[in-house]
């Protein structure tokens, strides 16, 4: 796709410009990660992030680019942290440390505010088509990552052969969002952890006869 008459007139940034245009997005995705898309005005995002109207219009045409931009930030964070704790993911054991880990990022939190992906997901996605395909594209790329961790477990014989890998990491990456969605509702993290072994207990039902957890 060629880029737009606004990325072609835009001049590439230096080390500065590029610091400011970052702090801008830094502060809109945590303002409206709290207070939502709608709610987030762009002189709150100013103001928090310490620039000046025009230093914003020299990086966004309006909020609704701003806001890909947020996209593409939460996802990048997101998936990164999932990639870090899911790579080399090949048995249970390691699948309960990924569950100890987001029951962990919750409660830090209390179980405030739900998941950042799914927040936006829960937002744009009726009202912008482009946000909502990004989501989506960000949304596969995650069951993707659960997939392959599935995957491996099956190669290492902890799972039957003819397990489908997506169609369960789909259900895991269900049990997440629920669960982020009901901890915000009750502002209690152990509802996800609840949703978590749910899933687990089912992704276990496809254990080979005789298979331990063990592994």
């Amino acid at each position: 796709m060629p880029p737009s008459s606004n990325e072609v007139s835009r001049p590439k940034l230096t080390s500065r410009g590029a610091a400011t245009r970052n702090r801008i997005v830094v502060a809109a995705a945590e303002l409206m990660h709290v207070r939502g898309v709608a709610a987030t005005t762009i002189d709150e995002v100013l103001a928090a992030s310490a620039t000046s109207k025009s230093q914003f219009y020299q990086h966004f045409d309006d909020k609704t680019e701003l806001v890909y931009d947020v996209i593409t930030l939460r996802a990048d964070e997101i998936l990164s942290w999932q990639r870090l704790r899911l790579e080399k993911v090949d048995s249970f054991r390691g699948i309960y440390q990924w569950r100890d880990a987001m029951v962990q990022r919750c409660s830090l939190r209390r179980g405030l505010w739900g998941c950042e992906l799914g927040s936006l997901a829960a937002e744009l996605s009726d009202s912008d088509d482009k946000a909502r395909v990004s989501l989506a594209a960000h949304f596969a790329e995650w069951r993707a990552i659960l997939a392959a961790a599935l995957e491996r477990m099956r190669d290492a014989g902890l799972l039957r052969v003819e397990i489908d890998a997506p169609a369960l990491a789909t259900c895991l990456l269900a049990a997440v969002e629920g669960g982020y969605l009901l901890s915000q509702t009750a502002h209690d993290p152990r509802l996800m952890q609840t949703a978590l072994d749910s899933a687990i207990e089912h992704i276990k039902s496809f254990q080979p006869v005789g298979a331990g957890l063990a592994d």
